[in-house]
């Protein structure tokens, strides 16, 4: 019979965090403003290297948003560009302006655990959510008003997910399952789906809504047929460690996933093909595509994070300013912008195309 270990070791068991963590150098901090609670970095001391262009000293970084009281574990663009919102393991969502930089609504409250991902639905009407307390929860965007509450899932809810068509959302499960619900009803239409034997960490919709994709402990991706339920494919043998983040192309037809020993891995859904990217000198948290396809950004316990070329396999260059691991990046909707949360407690906004050179890591 397994026991349950507690909440510090199991998280140090799925996410690979020491106990013990090294010291951390902040950042220099100019022009910050207290709004709402919240402090708003409008402009940061970088140094020449931080920049494209050594004659443009313009940071690549454009705003800091703090005021969360724990580690941010989720954070993601509204289908116009115009609101972020992220989760904390504080067991709020918080929604700012991307325009004003302020709160948009008042930290939204109700889910009685860690908040380990949220999503928008592609109409931007409904924000979902997962927690530990077992439960993904549908919001009203514009409101904060809670609409749903879906209960089935047994163990923390790790991974949620909306489908193009607006209609269902899916999960994925310390449970070693996978739910599709109804967003309408809340009722369950597919799932339990078995198949995993490990964790669910991540799970995302095709842009064609005819197929999802769940990342596991199990050093797989599974590709599941969004109607039936049943696996249409699994993708393995290269990952030998746990699979933390998993996407798909927006034209599906490649899958990008990174794990824990740091790897980033694009996988060709046509030719069976994967490539094997390695920058990142620790864990990779979080992996998502640039809306065109074209480019791949990454996360993870380095601290940095890196844009790659999704095409050849390279890296392009690097990000950096966060103070402790990288838990969650996402491009915006017009692909200029990425966003990450971070266990330093902060939400950044960066401009996507102002890169550090990786020959620049030590």
């Amino acid at each position: 019979m397994e026991t349950n270990p507690t909440r510090s070791e199991t998280r140090e068991q799925v996410d690979g965090r020491s106990s013990m963590s090294g010291p951390v150098i902040p950042q220099s901090v100019e022009g910050s403003l207290a709004i709402g609670g919240s402090k708003i970095d409008s402009q940061i001391a970088c140094s020449p290297s931080q920049t494209r262009n050594a004659n443009d000293d313009r940071p690549a970084i454009r705003h800091i948003l703090e005021g969360r009281t724990d580690y941010v574990r989720s954070v993601a663009f509204s289908p116009d560009g115009e609101h972020i919102v992220s989760g904390s393991m504080d067991g709020m969502i918080r929604v700012c302006d991307v325009r004003t930089r302020r709160l948009a609504l008042e930290p939204i409250k109700g889910h009685g655990g860690d908040i380990n991902s949220v999503a928008y639905s592609p109409d931007g009407k409904r924000i979902v959510s997962g927690s530990d307390d077992k439960t993904v929860r549908i919001w009203e965007a514009q409101t904060g008003t809670l609409s749903l509450t879906l209960n089935g899932h047994t163990g923390w809810v790790r991974s949620v997910a909306c489908s193009p068509d607006v209609k269902r959302v899916v999960s994925g499960s310390e449970d070693k399952t996978l739910r599709v619900w109804d967003v309408e009803t809340g009722s369950l239409v597919l799932g339990p789906l078995l198949g995993h034997t490990s964790w669910v960490n991540s799970v995302n919709f095709s842009t064609d809504g005819k197929q999802f994709l769940s990342g596991s402990g199990d050093s797989t991706i599974r590709v599941w047929d969004a109607q039936t339920g049943d696996t249409v494919r699994t993708l393995s043998g290269q990952h030998w460690v746990t699979v933390s983040s998993a996407s798909f192309s927006p034209d599906s037809k490649q899958v990008v996933s990174g794990d824990v020993s740091g790897i980033v891995i694009v996988w060709d859904m046509l030719s069976n093909d994967s490539t094997t990217l390695k920058e990142h000198k620790r864990g990779v948290n979080s992996v998502a595509f640039s809306p065109d396809g074209e480019r791949i950004v990454s996360g993870g316990w380095d601290c940095q994070i890196i844009v790659w070329d999704a095409k050849l396999g390279k890296s392009l260059g690097r990000l950096t300013g966060h103070t402790d691991w990288l838990r969650s990046v996402a491009f915006s909707p017009d692909g200029r912008w990425i966003v990450s949360g971070s266990d330093d407690k902060t939400v950044r906004i960066w401009e996507a195309d102002r890169l550090d050179a990786m020959s620049d890591v030590e």
